[in-house]
């Protein structure tokens, strides 16, 4: 990757999208992660226990979904998707257009207390749950 410039765009952000986030973005690369759902972690943070070593799965991925949200280099953009990509300067680059869904929640203000859940009127089937309980 010597010489390589450019900011980078990772879709996905799985253990796997993590990963890739935090070498690009260690190496001096700025990282846009995309992630579709309003949390990062994919299906390893539903995980009690990882394979083979059965280690603690959260003890491993929450010190790393930590790191990606307070990393420099890395813009983390969650409820959010790849609406449209248009290649530019002959293909050597891309234009990509992202849809940043309604959270109704200031950002910038949320501290993660869960208090705007009491006012919140609407119950939805919950994602973590696989549809069978609200949230």
């Amino acid at each position: 990757m010597e010489g390589a410039t450019g900011d980078i765009l990772i879709v996905g952000g799985g253990v796997a999208g993590i990963a890739a986030s935090l070498e690009l973005a260690e190496k001096g690369f700025k990282v846009y992660l995309v992630e579709k759902e309003p949390s990062i972690g994919g299906h390893m943070a539903q995980l009690d226990k990882t394979f083979p070593t059965l280690d603690c799965s959260i003890c491993i991925l929450g010190p790393k979904m930590v790191e990606v949200s307070r990393h420099p280099n890395i813009r983390l953009l969650t409820y959010s998707e790849v609406i449209d990509v248009k290649p530019i300067k002959n293909g050597s680059a891309f234009k990509v257009k992202i849809l940043k869904k309604p959270r109704y929640v200031d950002e910038e203000k949320c501290t993660g207390c869960r208090r705007c859940e009491e006012k919140c009127p609407v119950t939805v089937p919950s994602e973590f749950e696989a549809g069978m309980g609200l949230r």
